[in-house]
């Protein structure tokens, strides 16, 4: 027997196992794949020397998470910030620029200028805090009632008719629904609203780094410290059954909702099986990663320096995309997400060439090979980029959901990210990662939801320290130099 059994070694999973490691317990970690990571892994997809992530690419909660803030993660990679945190193309070569500094971000809004400012402004001064109650079980007190009150109130705007109220011009209100369509909703809504707020507001408090390497230097990190202090790993093992893990006092699952049920639903009490059964899931991400010969010919030369860019022309415009795919439809022209992180880590490709990563969100089950969608949706706001691949690699939503099994249909969000779905995720509970019976959901089908932040696990891991094990300290996550 040991202590604790981990099933699935994806950030959230391995978060898991470091912390209930770091407490003195003995952790063994399952994975069905081959190699660790889940979402968040580095590969070389298309060309021999072209390095590129398979899921996130991009980390908007690596220096806001506070699961990773108390393990150092800074100390233990390197996270390195674009001078541009994320830029918004629109027509005719205009863009929106959003640096790390507000006020610098402001300046170029023109008459939008100040109403940004104050949309973002109170938020990005307060991005712990907000961070603090976003991460965290929506059903509980906050600790920081007037931030969230002040987001709140932002949230009821930006998540309704009144969206606009404010602006006047198009490229503010564009740069907003391009963070808050990283939900996968119909907009506006309370939560692509709250995405887009808290989002946004870490990209003006610590920014988006990118971590030299690949994503996969954040697994490789919490893996190497779960080794020291003990823990183990098993790679290519599928688990169909709690019979086919070591007995264990406490079992954490890093998978979807369904998944945990399959392996163990006979063990979870039958009123919190009810409310799991009732989990959904939400549309999903076709995605492209393309190996090009130079870097993206962005007609507005400032986006040649964002590590992220939101592709999908103006705010009428996303939210029609996403509108599309909320009715089960293909956009015609899609909302892309884009990441070009050899603008910040030339060590990705061969001196002198670029990695360009891309999904596009699409109907959950989508068979349809995104590629063409997305390199046409690029062209229109850089011309000549057809010219500049040398090869892509696609993956479909189907697909998606094949290399992850948590992504069902293709959703990379591991389950709806709709506003009643974060504050009952997956159930109502102040404690919604405890399943009974020594079980828990680590994964981002628990609170706080998708992203790479390792804040599941970290809550899960808490939870069974303070209700299996009996231990209610906190525990040193810190490096040990």
């Amino acid at each position: 027997m040991v202590d604790a059994v981990v099933v699935g070694a994806g950030p959230n999973g391995l978060a898991a196992a470091v912390t209930l490691a770091r407490a003195g317990l003995s952790v063994e970690v399952v994975e069905r794949n081959d190699t660790i990571g889940g979402g968040a892994r580095t590969a070389e997809l298309t060309l021999p020397g072209f390095h590129h992530d398979v899921c996130s690419a991009v980390h908007p909660m690596a220096l806001q998470s506070e699961f990773f803030r108390l393990f150092q993660m800074e100390r233990r990679i390197e996270l390195r910030l674009p001078e541009v945190q994320y830029g918004h193309p629109l027509d005719n070569g205009r863009a929106g620029i959003a640096y790390q500094d507000l006020e610098r971000t402001a300046a170029q809004l023109g008459a939008d200028g100040a109403a940004f400012r104050n949309l973002m402004g109170p938020l990005a001064a307060s991005a712990d805090q907000v961070a603090d109650f976003a991460t965290d079980a929506l059903l509980h007190v906050p600790r920081h009632p007037l931030t969230v009150l002040r987001f709140g109130l932002r949230a009821l705007e930006q998540g309704s008719s009144a969206w606009n109220a404010r602006f006047r011009q198009d490229v503010a209100p564009a740069m907003v629904s391009g963070v808050a369509a990283h939900s996968i909703q119909h907009m506006p809504s309370l939560s692509t609203a709250a995405a887009a707020l808290s989002l946004g507001s870490y990209a003006h408090a610590r920014g988006w780094p990118v971590p030299i390497g690949g994503s996969q230097a954040i697994v490789d990190a919490l893996a190497a410290d779960l080794l020291a202090h003990g823990g183990t790993i098993e790679t290519g093992r599928e688990v169909r059954s709690l019979g086919d893990l070591t007995p264990a006092k406490a079992v954490l699952f890093d998978t979807s909702v369904p998944g945990m049920l399959r392996i163990a639903g006979s063990q979870i009490p039958i009123p919190r099986r009810g409310a799991l059964r009732r989990f959904r899931f939400g549309n999903a991400a076709a995605k492209v990663d393309f190996a090009l010969s130079d870097a993206v010919p962005w007609t507005n030369a400032d986006l040649r320096r964002a590590g992220t860019v939101h592709i999908g022309g103006t705010r009428q415009e996303i939210a029609a995309a996403e509108e599309a795919v909320a009715r089960g439809q293909h956009a015609e022209q899609p909302y892309v997400l884009g990441a070009e992180p050899t603008v910040m880590d030339p060590s990705r490709a061969p001196a002198g060439k670029h990695v360009f990563w891309a999904y596009a969100h699409v109907p959950a089950g989508s068979t349809i090979d995104p590629t063409e969608a997305v390199t046409r949706q690029i062209e229109r706001f850089a011309p000549g980029f057809r010219d500049t691949v040398l090869a892509s690699s696609a993956r479909t939503a189907v697909q998606m959901g094949e290399y992850n099994p948590n992504y069902v249909g293709g959703d990379i969000a591991a389950g709806a990210a709709s506003f009643w779905q974060l504050v009952k995720r997956p159930v109502l509970s102040s404690d919604p990662w405890r399943m009974g019976g020594g079980m828990y959901l680590s994964s981002q089908s628990a609170a706080p939801g998708p992203g790479v932040h390792g804040m599941a696990g970290w809550h899960a891991a808490r939870s069974a320290l303070r209700h299996t094990f009996g231990l209610s300290e906190d525990v040193d996550l810190s490096p040990e130099d």
